[in-house]
């Protein structure tokens, strides 16, 4: 509690924001849902054969898995909210026409004989007695849509959106179960809530529910407008991926460019999402600059058939003519640290047996115990690959998830694992990191990825990017890190105390 109590003190604003960004996508999405459910439902009331089809191809919508549409859709429509919205009112469509449609298919012959005997129109009869004696059916219908998007809406993260999604992502992504219960407990809540306020809605007159839905539309377009209208256009817009690390650098770029260029505004969408998406964001224009790691180009976004090189200034030139050739891409010079993998150890083993250096293993092979995630125990490039270059075979190995290892090493379950270099764990239980003495590791250094066309629009950039070019050490990193995700400081607030201590940034600024 104390810690959940220490990221609601300190991340208050940003908290908000993002139940503001989840709450935007969910109504959104439910509005349309609900404009295209209802109104097809009336179309269809008088054709079942019809309705059973659409029924059928609705039903058939909402089984595809939530990542597998949003995978279809980025190619389609990019990444951020409107791929969000289309997937979440492709799921919210059936239970609102479903609903709906069971709702006006059962009201007594009779009611229907009677609104007809009065001489009540077509128009009117659905008006004045079919849809008001369907509304407890329509508003439960709404509702389990509702509770079922804003639970779905968490997935929005992955692909920039924002949302309370985020903080269980990175709760999930750090090991940190204090942000995992502050975006699983805002987000049950708004269900709930929201919930009960559908309830009251179904208790109120047909009219009534009109007037009320109308208020909520002329809302969502007024804050919509206001903030187009008041906010500025951010001239260029940086993102990262999830985690602190990105976070923090991002920042910098954002805090160099405005200081440099006082014309141009930066805005910063931190957690945006994984590699994929990040790349595709760029090629499509969502976005304009974001980190990228030098080894993660050649691995994962080029095609390239030379071997891999262990020298960092080869593996950067190769991912930065790939790059250029292939996507019309620049990438500038990047910083000094890796954030590679790297093997660590407890201090008291480093200690007993002298341990320096990845070769020094060698010696004590039979008594180390590691822990390692299950990727790495598997893939050449990890244990199998390091095993065969150093010549060892460890005494016990246990695969485990990425977020338990840590957390086995400091409790004394295994005395090894695998982990990143700038990994804050390092920091925070105190390990040591065994030099790569063989070069085995292949190198990650990041750097500013943009496209070629954003740079020659603003060509003052590569200055004032490259001025982060050979700085930030590998200590530097770990400690920064620390800072956000176990001492849970403000990423922009140290990245920026970064800067000014390098005499980058002006005091003030």
């Amino acid at each position: 509690m104390q810690q959940i109590n220490h990221i609601i003190q300190t991340q208050g604003s940003e908290i908000v924001q993002a139940i503001g960004q989840h709450i935007a996508i969910s109504l959104v999405s439910l509005l349309i849902a609900a404009l295209i459910a209802i109104p097809l439902a009336i179309l269809l009331m008088n054709h079942r054969r019809a309705a059973n089809v659409a029924l059928q191809i609705t039903s058939i919508l909402q089984t595809i898995p939530s990542l597998a549409l949003l995978g279809i859709l980025i190619p389609l429509v990019g990444i951020g909210t409107v791929p969000s919205i289309i997937a979440l009112v492709i799921y919210a469509v059936m239970p609102i026409f479903q609903n709906t449609y069971s709702g006006l298919t059962t009201i007594d012959p009779n009611l229907e004989e009677a609104a007809e005997a009065f001489g009540l129109s077509r128009q009117k009869k659905l008006v004045r007695v079919e849809l008001p004696l369907a509304l407890p059916m329509i508003i439960s219908g709404i509702r389990i849509a509702l509770v079922m998007i804003i639970g779905t809406a968490t997935l929005a993260a992955l692909i920039g959106a924002g949302g309370l999604g985020t903080y269980i992502l990175l709760g999930i992504e750090t090991n940190n179960n204090a942000l995992l219960i502050i975006g699983a407990v805002l987000s049950a809540a708004l269900a709930l809530l929201f919930g009960a306020a559908i309830d009251w809605l179904g208790k109120l007159s047909f009219r009534r529910v009109g007037i009320v839905l109308g208020v909520v539309v002329v809302l969502i377009g007024g804050v919509a407008g206001y903030r187009h209208l008041v906010q500025p256009q951010a001239t260029i817009t940086v993102a990262g991926k999830l985690g602190s690390e990105p976070e923090i650098l991002i920042n910098m770029y954002k805090d160099l460019i405005e200081q440099d260029h006082p014309n141009i505004k930066v805005t910063t969408k931190p957690n945006f999402g994984a590699t994929t998406f990040l790349f595709k964001a760029l090629q499509s224009g969502s976005i304009d600059i974001y980190p990228e790691f030098t080894g993660t180009v050649l691995e994962s976004l080029v095609k390239h058939e030379s071997s891999a090189s262990r020298n960092p200034q080869v593996t950067y030139q190769r991912a930065q003519k790939a790059l250029k050739a292939q996507y019309q891409m620049a990438y500038l010079k990047p910083m000094k640290y890796q954030n590679g993998y790297a093997i660590a150890i407890t201090q008291a083993f480093a200690t007993k047996y002298h341990l320096k250096k990845i070769s020094d293993l060698q010696r004590v092979a039979g008594k180390v115990h590691a822990g390692f995630d299950p990727d790495f125990y598997q893939q050449s490039a990890g244990y199998p690959g390091l095993s065969k270059a150093y010549g060892f075979k460890f005494g016990s190995v246990k695969t485990m998830e990425p977020s338990i290892r840590y957390q086995a090493i400091h409790h004394g379950k295994i005395n090894l694992v695998d982990g990143y270099t700038t990994d804050p764990e390092v920091q925070e239980y105190h390990l040591v990191v065994l030099k790569d003495d063989q070069k085995f590791f292949p190198p990650y250094q990041g750097a500013p990825l943009m496209t070629e066309k954003l740079l020659t629009e603003h060509p003052e950039l590569r200055t004032t990017l490259n001025k982060l070019a050979g700085r930030v050490s590998t200590t530097d990193m770990r400690k920064m890190n620390y800072l956000v995700t176990v001492k849970h400081h403000k990423a922009a607030t140290v990245a920026r105390e970064y800067l000014q201590k390098q005499g980058l940034l002006k005091t003030g600024n």
